[in-house]
């Protein structure tokens, strides 16, 4: 992990002097022998790994607010930030799991502008590696990060600007269909994944290998059908047998007392996250590289010294609908902490929340009204800006259940039963009495990865995002999209709104 923090200082420090090059010793070809180096090529890899970790602005994938994640996990059905009745807290998070967004929202538009400054930068790591004739594994590396970010864009927004190199005013940027896109991403995957290294851990930890990048390409071919109208689900199957070689397989849940929720289960979501299962990671150390915030943000007040060591921000909660879902003897549903009796440590004086929520916005939610979620048990060093947990961005469980998903699909249910028995077993449940259905594994995917910037997609797919939920009513098909952000289309004449906005 070391290693990380290093490349990413290495990165800021080669990025700070760029505007000096021609005025010093270095030239074009000085720096063309720098990015051949491995120290060069990591130094380009690591400006653009270094926007995945949260912060502040709505800046990275997850960790922090404002930002892709809260985008995509608040208008899902697993967590919201209401307005409380005392003032606290702006509606912007009520209207996204509401599903009242607009093009002008700044959680949308930092969404967009985050991951256009993303391949923005991954375009230039790709130019400098090229003309440096680079190891070719630090091009690919380079590649796949690029169609991981256009894969998040075309997930969110459709039809989006495209472009793969810097030198195009944003005003002369052409929109692509989404289909185009998918073509693009399912093409340079194919074409870099066999160069990726397969080392796992350590100058790996926390970038994209083999295994990582054949995980992308299955999520692709995943959704598919959302995006090209075509389903993949043997081409995704395809995908997790090359996964499948890396040897992943679940962690622990064995109990144990000494930390917190007493199950190992919750050290995929600690700091330093267990390489038998995690496959992509964000490295996290709070004022150094990256936060996270979610346990912080969801704890009241007092609970935040009492349980957290740190100030907390009375701010997210799971509806009383998802929580409800969980069989009480279900592992995973310790995350929740709500009622007399909660998972967890109980010092004096911890808050008792109550389980149920019966206003978002208006006048909003009681102080201590809704369960809150515990999942990313503070890792020190942690403050009132957040802790040091890393997090998980794909974990073997998510593949199993993909896998689980795409036989049924085919019609094999029979042979999905023993991978998502894997999965509710390790929780502590006994496996299904019969093949499953789709609707089993959809429920089992929301157990298995709450608040992991999953739900959304997974709602699409399975044709549930826009009905009605807790507290709100069912809404168009058009919100199965994202707008364009409003500054986005005064900036470039050529890009069409998204239907219904």
């Amino acid at each position: 992990m070391k290693n990380i923090i290093t490349l990413s200082i290495l990165a800021l420090l080669t990025l700070g002097s760029c505007t000096d090059v021609g005025e010093n010793v270095y030239d074009k070809y000085a720096a063309e022998d720098f990015y051949g180096s491995a120290e060069g090529s990591d130094a380009a890899l690591a400006s653009v790994y270094a926007q995945l970790p949260g912060n502040w602005g709505g800046v990275g994938y997850a960790g922090a607010d404002n930002g892709w994640y809260d985008l995509n996990s608040m208008s899902s059905d697993e967590q919201v930030i209401p307005h409380r009745n005392t003032g606290d807290w702006q509606l912007d998070f009520a209207r996204l799991y509401q599903r009242e967004w607009l093009p002008n929202d700044g959680i949308n538009s930092n969404a967009w502008n985050w991951l256009y400054r993303s391949v923005f930068l991954a375009n230039l790591a790709i130019e400098q590696l090229e003309l440096a004739n680079a190891e070719q594994s630090k091009i690919a590396e380079a590649r796949v990060l690029r169609a991981f970010f256009y894969y998040l864009l075309m997930d969110d927004y459709g039809n989006i600007p495209f472009f793969t190199e810097n030198n195009l005013p944003a005003d002369q940027i052409q929109q692509v269909s989404r289909p185009e896109v998918f073509a693009f991403i399912e093409s340079e995957l194919k074409a870099n994944l066999e160069d990726l290294p397969t080392t796992k851990g350590g100058n790996y930890y926390g970038r994209f290998n083999k295994w990582a990048g054949y995980t992308l390409l299955a999520k692709l071919y995943l959704n598919a059908e959302v995006y090209t109208g075509t389903p993949k689900w043997q081409e995704c199957l395809d995908a997790i047998s090359v996964i499948e070689q890396g040897g992943f397989s679940l962690h622990t849940s064995a109990n144990d007392s000494s930390l917190p929720l007493g199950s190992k289960y919750y050290e995929l979501f600690g700091d330093v996250l267990p390489d038998d299962e995690t496959i992509l990671a964000i490295f996290t150390t709070v004022d150094v590289v990256g936060r996270n915030i979610f346990m912080i943000r969801s704890l009241g007040g007092t609970d935040g010294t009492l349980l957290a060591g740190a100030g907390a921000w009375n701010g997210s909660v799971v509806p009383q609908e998802y929580v409800e879902k969980f069989a009480d003897n279900d592992i995973r549903k310790r995350q929740f902490r709500y009622g007399p009796d909660p998972s967890g440590p109980q010092p004096a004086g911890f808050i008792e929340y109550a389980l149920e929520l019966d206003n978002l916005d208006n006048p909003g939610a009681d102080r201590n009204a809704g369960a809150r979620n515990t999942k990313f048990w503070t890792a020190l060093p942690a403050n009132g800006g957040g802790s040091s947990n890393d997090f998980p961005i794909y974990r073997y469980a998510d593949v199993l259940l993909m896998k689980a998903e795409c036989l049924v699909r085919l019609g094999d249910a029979a042979s999905a039963k023993p991978f998502i028995d894997q999965v509710r077993q390790r929780a502590g449940l006994s496996g299904l009495p019969s093949a499953p259905t789709l609707e089993q594994i959809y429920d089992e995917r929301g157990f298995e990865l709450t608040w992991e910037a999953h739900r959304r997609q997974d709602m699409i797919r399975f044709g549930t995002f826009t009905q009605e939920r807790y507290l709100v009513p069912a809404v168009g098909d058009h919100f199965k999209l994202f707008p364009i952000p409003t500054s986005a289309l005064n900036t470039n004449p050529n890009l069409t709104q998204n239907p219904g906005w």
